[in-house]
């Protein structure tokens, strides 16, 4: 079970947003590749970014501090944000992320997304953003019509590494991860599934470690992280004790 702390950037800052509201924007680090050292000293193993402003603008915003962070750490790391073409991926995972995370092109392409799995075994991830259970696209900006369980078996068996699931109405408002929701989907799919949105306590990852949830790849942690409302060795020792 793997806590993922998390880095959202815009413009080239650390920030956390409420319910994916750019507006909302809370700096949190000037420096993000400062914080991505910090996040491997605290004893994380990975870390997950997003470009933000990419998310928006349908490709990559925030290049320069993604390359800072991945020059920073020796940590796994895996970007999601307005990454939607092939020769994009292929430039992200040669400068060295661990995976690229798919979001809007899973809606728009998903013949895409199994033929970079393909060419790519073990370094594509799925993000699947929804809210009342249903898929947004465009940094959350366009809701569709499609459920998020139909999208995320659409990719059975296409060797996706992860589905990144996030619960929007929850996501950097600390009021505890959606895990009816997230469950739900891990139930329906193979795929390993990662829970994002709202986690908020150290009650949430006593939560991860319930029978229910072990089928988890693990779950992000944003603003509890950023405010302190989570202690990080604490948590840590948590799921190792658990594991």
């Amino acid at each position: 079970m793997i806590l993922f702390p998390a880095i959202d950037l815009k413009d080239g800052k650390c920030v956390r947003l409420k319910l994916g509201d750019m507006a909302t924007a809370t700096i949190y680090n000037a420096d993000p590749a400062a914080q991505a050292r910090a996040f491997e000293e605290q004893g994380f193993r990975w870390l997950h970014v997003v470009d933000l402003n990419g998310a928006f603008a349908g490709k990559s915003v925030n290049g320069a501090a993604v390359g800072a962070i991945l020059k920073a750490t020796k940590n796994p790391v895996q970007l999601g944000g307005g990454i939607r073409t092939l020769p994009q991926i292929e430039d992200w995972l040669d400068r060295g992320l661990a995976r690229v995370i798919l979001g809007t092109v899973a809606v728009r392409d998903p013949d895409l997304v199994r033929e970079v799995c393909r060419l790519f075994p073990g370094r594509i991830a799925v993000g699947i953003d929804a809210r009342d259970g249903k898929v947004a696209v465009e940094g959350w900006a366009e809701a569709s019509e499609l459920d998020a369980i139909d999208l995320a078996k659409k990719f059975e068996g296409a060797g996706v590494a992860a589905i990144i699931y996030t619960d929007i109405d929850r996501d950097g408002i600390l009021s505890g991860i959606n895990w009816e929701a997230t469950i739900a989907l891990a139930d329906a799919v193979s795929i390993p599934v990662i829970a994002s949105g709202g986690l908020a306590s150290l009650a949430d990852i006593r939560r991860m470690t319930m029978p229910d949830a072990k089928k988890l790849e693990g779950a992000i942690s944003g603003r509890a992280l950023y405010d302190g409302r989570i202690d990080p060795k604490e948590a840590l020792a948590i799921l190792k004790e658990a594991a």
